[in-house]
């Protein structure tokens, strides 16, 4: 039975009739095909013809006047008009397979670390899919530990939670997420890197990932250099392989680097292909493909595994209301603020506690759990109103009982919140560790008042009147 479901997918990717097009327009990135537009629909597959006899994979984004609208998945150089134009090319379906695992490959599929030919799997899986249906759905399940302190304790993430992590550039977003793939619980790990810088992709997956990490991961990369279709195609590739993994019912932790450039991609595709630009210049389909996107992850079906998925989204100049970050912020199950002025003074992870929300609190603590983390925010609120007039001496010792419990506590708490690359905490421990650190600060006991009837101290006794 294997063997006929692998000819069947085979079959299912074979080219049909092909029929012949030819480029009459190329303005920036996108090709004008006449004689196809009868043959084609958006989202077929198409291969120009390169006058070094190069063939130029395309997909159809669009029609105009009459004409098809292709982008490359690769460089236009030497197209030209009159250039031949083919369809019926394959495209959309992808085949993944358990031999994936330990391997880093690129947008269509093909390995890229050199380690040779990876296996087929037996069926077909198309690019983009739709979610489970949302009543087929399960609830979030059980709180996943990942070995972060921060995490853990103030931002839990659960089995099947969607959770974002929003910074600016250089803030250590990629270093989070290597943490999470190292030392989760999660039985696979599936990390899209999406317009990565090119000379980072080796340095994350030998410094950051491990040989541990990469073990149990599949690493799916698109550069920056890349064409907008390579790059978007690497994120639904990336959620294609999580489903796989999670339609053999194990957990899949999916790490995703980042939503903003999977956007970004969208936006040079749908303003190639004609839309108006919007809000700071995206196109409606930005808007329209992201839940779509993002969606796909989450809990599964009673007969699938889970899909646990953290995206980082990287908000421009520091704005974390501008248009991609906030449209993100509304779809998913939580956010985590990196913070840059928390990594410039050396404590990382910067994550900002007290703006970071998990959507999974406080169910998936215990009560005792919920009241640890919230007499620490507690603190952490307070300290940080005064800080100014601390930092500047304004502010008098034992004026309130309160700050002073915070200026005591913030030093230990700093301690807890910074933690390196290798180190892994339980949440047990770290629970234990916030509770040690409140019973430090924890104001002296009230003096116990004297009972109603007992004399006033210092008061001397009446002596007993004598009674005949």
């Amino acid at each position: 039975m294997t063997i006929l479901a692998g000819l069947l997918a085979d079959i299912q990717q074979m080219q049909g009739p092909r029929f012949h097009g030819q480029v009459v327009t190329c303005s920036g990135l996108a090709l004008e095909v006449e004689g196809l537009e009868r043959r084609l629909s958006v989202g077929d597959g198409c291969r120009a013809m390169a006058r070094d006899g190069r063939a130029v994979p395309c997909e159809v984004v669009g029609f105009r006047q009459g004409r098809a609208v292709l982008l490359p998945f690769a460089p236009l150089d030497g197209i030209g008009l009159g250039a031949q134009v083919e369809a019926g090319t394959a495209m959309g379906l992808v085949r993944p397979d358990q031999s994936w695992l330990g391997r880093v490959i690129d947008a269509f599929g093909r390995p890229v670390d050199g380690k040779g030919p990876i296996g087929r799997g037996d069926a077909n899986r198309p690019l983009r899919a739709a979610p489970p249906p949302a009543f087929e759905r399960r609830r979030m399940g059980a709180r996943l530990e990942t070995g972060i302190r921060v995490l853990d304790s103030f931002i839990p993430l659960c089995r099947g939670q969607r959770l974002g992590i929003f910074a600016g550039s250089g803030v250590g977003k990629s270093t989070l997420l290597a943490m999470l793939a190292r030392s989760s619980a999660a039985d696979v790990n599936v990390i899209g890197l999406i317009g990565e810088r090119g000379r980072e992709v080796q340095e994350f997956i030998q410094d950051d990932l491990g040989p541990e990490g990469l073990a149990r991961s599949v690493v799916i990369v698109a550069t920056g250099d890349e064409p907008a279709l390579a790059r978007r195609q690497a994120a639904y590739l990336t959620m294609a392989v999580a489903e796989y993994f999670r339609d053999g019912d194990q957990d899949v932790l999916c790490l995703m680097d980042s939503v903003t450039r999977f956007a970004m991609a969208q936006r040079e595709v749908g303003l190639s292909a004609g839309e108006p630009p919007t809000t700071k210049g995206y196109p409606p389909s930005v808007f329209a493909e992201l839940p779509r996107l993002l969606e796909r992850a989450g809990p599964g079906t009673a007969s699938t595994g889970d899909i646990t998925a953290v995206f980082t989204v990287l908000v421009e100049g520091g704005d974390h209301d501008e248009p991609v970050a906030d449209a993100v912020r509304g779809i998913l199950d939580g956010h985590v603020v990196m913070d840059r002025k928390i990594a410039e003074r050396g404590r990382y992870p910067a994550i900002d506690v007290l703006k970071s929300v998990s959507r999974a609190l406080p169910a998936c603590h215990a009560d005792s759990e919920n009241r640890t983390i919230t007499a620490v925010r507690t603190l952490l609120s307070r300290y940080e109103a005064m800080e100014e007039m601390i930092r500047l001496g304004a502010y008098r010792a034992g004026s309130d009982q309160e700050v002073d419990r915070a200026i005591k506590a913030y030093g230990p708490l700093q301690d807890f919140l910074r933690q390196q690359k290798g180190e892994s905490t339980p949440p047990a421990d770290s629970f234990g560790a916030l509770d040690g650190i409140l019973a430090q600060v924890e104001p002296p006991p009230a003096p116990a008042e004297p009972p109603p009837d007992a004399p006033a101290k210092g008061r001397a006794l009446t002596p007993a009147r004598r009674t005949r």
